[in-house]
């Protein structure tokens, strides 16, 4: 908490990052019927003013996050931080390819490929019938990864919410910062602020959410409605 009042004692020289599903958005069935909610809205409407970057780096694609998050003057990475890497989009069409032999309802991005199987009727039976997609995906030179609910397929590019977060500071040159978060990609984000003068890396609990990310926090809280709270006192 003291790491956190000086943050807010100078606005001006921080940054406060957010992941968007699970952390600012509550999580739904239905990935497109995701918004950020009018009070979370309106706090990061006023935060955007005070500190030196607000930023959301998600794993759906800019354009798409800016929609549900619904407040512009914020800064939007997407996919991951793939959209900050030239070589990704060479890989795409490969990546479009292989899900379309795939027998599952996929969520195409401009970078990459998402199975979800939250509305599955049996998640673990789900979860192991995509065991055999992941190695394949592996075979054909894809990098793979399991988050909440959700298997994707990405180019092999080094490229993670990790070095979008570094990116974001470096432009800005800033060295003070708050990142929150909920999800498996979100500790990479969280190794981010290692070097920083003062860093606060917020976990959003959840019971899907990795053991991993909560033992790496500065601070836990219980729900995108708890970081909300939080964000008020910034």
């Amino acid at each position: 908490m003291d790491a956190l009042a000086r943050l807010a004692a100078d606005p001006g020289r921080a940054a406060l990052v957010f992941d968007v599903d699970g952390t600012l958005a509550p999580i739904v069935d239905d990935p497109t019927a995701s918004r950020v909610p009018e009070p979370t809205r309106a706090e990061l409407r006023r935060l955007a003013v005070r500190y030196g970057l607000v930023a959301c780096v998600s794993g759906r694609p800019a354009t798409v996050a800016r929609e549900i998050v619904g407040v512009p003057e914020l800064e939007y990475v997407g996919e991951h931080g793939l959209e900050l890497d030239p070589d990704a989009a060479r890989w795409a069409p490969r990546i479009h390819a292989f899900a379309d032999g795939v027998e599952w309802t996929v969520e195409r991005k401009p970078l990459s490929v998402a199975f979800h199987y939250r509305t599955a009727d049996d998640p673990e039976a789900a979860r192991a019938a995509l065991e055999p997609v992941a190695a394949t995906a592996l075979e054909e030179g894809f990098r793979t990864r399991w988050g909440r609910m959700v298997l994707e397929v990405l180019p092999p590019v080094e490229a993670s919410k990790g070095t979008a977060v570094r990116r974001l500071l470096e432009q800005r040159r800033l060295h003070r910062a708050l990142y929150a978060g909920d999800d498996t990609t979100d500790l990479d984000a969280f190794a981010a602020l290692d070097s920083l003068e003062i860093a606060v890396r917020v976990a959003v609990g959840s019971l899907e959410g990795p053991l991993r990310l909560a033992e790496q926090a500065d601070l836990l809280v219980a729900s995108p409605e708890a970081l909300a709270e939080l964000l008020a006192q910034l």
